[in-house]
C-alpha cells in the first residue's frame, strides 16, 4: 500500500510485466471489496483496429447481433482469432444484423476460419467455436462474414496471443484496410520478473 500518487503509477507501469492487471484505489482501512462501489480499479486501457471475421446471434436469436469476432493479421498473413467485442444495446444488435447482412453472403469461401466450423473443430482450443472451462456448455456455434470490414475496440489487456476478456466497440473504421490490422500495432509490455515484485522483507 502507499498513499503516493507516483508510487502507485509507478507500480501500474511496472508490474503489468508480471501479469498484473492495474492498482486498486480505496481507504487504506477497507477490506479489498470486490463488485462494491468503495474502490476504483484503475487498469491499463488500449485501443486496437481488429478484422471483424464472423458473429454470433444472440441467445440464439435470428436478426439481433450477440458478438462480433475479432481477428489480428501475423507476420506470416494468418489471420487469429484473438476475443470478441458483444456488449451492445438491443436496438444496436438489431442494426448490426443488418450492416453485416451483406457480408455473409459466400463468406465461408476461402474464409481464414473456415476450417473451424466443422464439429470436430469445437473441441480444439482458441478457435471461435471451441468450448472451455469458463464458457461451460454454452452456445458458441459462429457464422463466418466476408473479411472486409475493420471495427476499433478497447482492451485492457493481452494474454499471449488473445484479449484477456472481452473488448468494447468503439466504432468502424472504414479507412482501414482488414491488412493493416495486425499484430504489431499493439502495445508490448516487457517482462517483469515476479520474484522482483514479490519479494520477501
Amino acid at each position: 500500500m502507499t498513499r503516493e500518487r507516483a508510487v502507485a503509477v509507478t507500480w501500474l507501469k511496472r508490474f503489468e510485466g508480471a501479469g498484473l492487471d492495474g492498482v486498486v484505489a480505496k481507504r487504506a482501512e477497507l477490506p479489498y471489496a470486490p463488485g462494491k462501489r468503495v474502490m476504483l480499479k484503475i487498469k491499463h486501457i488500449r485501443t486496437a483496429d481488429c478484422v471483424v471475421g464472423g458473429f454470433r446471434w444472440y441467445k440464439g436469436t435470428p436478426g439481433l447481433v450477440g458478438s462480433l469476432l475479432l481477428g489480428l493479421f501475423d507476420d506470416a498473413g494468418v489471420l487469429h482469432h484473438v476475443g470478441v467485442t458483444s456488449a451492445f444495446t438491443m436496438q444496436t444488435r438489431k442494426q448490426l444484423a443488418q450492416l453485416i447482412e451483406p457480408l455473409r453472403k459466400r463468406a465461408h469461401v476461402n474464409h481464414p476460419w473456415r476450417d473451424w466450423m466443422d464439429a470436430e473443430a469445437h473441441s480444439v482450443a482458441r478457435l471461435p467455436g471451441a468450448q472451455s472451462r469458463w464458457t461451460g456448455n454454452k452456445d458458441l456455434s459462429w457464422e463466418p462474414l466476408r473479411i472486409e470490414r475493420v471495427c476499433e475496440v478497447r482492451y485492457d489487456h493481452l494474454q499471449g496471443d488473445r484479449f484477456r476478456h472481452a473488448t468494447h466497440f468503439l466504432r468502424w473504421r472504414p479507412d482501414k484496410a482488414p491488412n493493416d490490422c495486425r499484430y504489431d500495432q499493439l502495445e508490448t509490455t516487457a517482462p517483469f520478473e515476479l520474484r522482483q515484485v514479490f519479494r520477501g522483507a
